[in-house]
């Protein structure tokens, strides 16, 4: 009977643990469906009164535009984060929800995977249109994903 209501009872501090401290993780590339995907976890995140995570992954070329790794790598997330600005201005101003914007180098399915070994996840949303540039992660993310995964055309 004890070990019964200690199970019961962990159990219910699982429950209060993920709905106080989980999230929902939106990745986007701002392109026009991702802005869709950031419209629905918006919505879902108020719903579920969880924090809302914005996660832009993106990956370093060099070759493609001819610099060092620290000048790309600063030029890019400076222009996600004005990118950012313009959504959050759009779409978060009036929203009472917490949230946070990430950039991060690597692969999409390797973000993820760092990211939810850090933090619980309710579910993530993510756009289909990210797949034209990262096929093989997308492809990955999807197949080895243990969370739950809305794709947003």
């Amino acid at each position: 009977m004890i070990l019964n209501y200690a199970y019961k009872l962990s159990l219910y501090r699982n429950e209060v643990y993920l709905s106080m401290a989980a999230s929902v993780l939106c990745i986007i590339d701002f392109s026009e469906s991702s802005r869709k995907a950031l419209q629905w976890a918006i919505a879902h995140a108020a719903t579920h009164k969880s924090h809302l995570t914005v996660l832009y992954p993106y990956r370093l070329t060099r070759a493609q535009y001819g610099e060092s790794a620290i000048a790309l790598r600063k030029k890019i997330e400076e222009e996600a984060h004005k990118s950012f600005q313009l959504l959050e201005q759009d779409l978060l101003a009036n929203q009472k929800i917490s949230y946070d914007f990430k950039t991060e180098v690597g692969f999409i399915a390797d973000r993820v995977e760092e990211h939810t070994k850090r933090h619980p996840v309710i579910f993530m949303v993510i756009n289909k249109s990210i797949r034209k540039g990262n096929r093989e992660s997308f492809d990955e993310l999807v197949e080895d994903t243990e969370i739950p995964l809305v794709i947003i055309p």
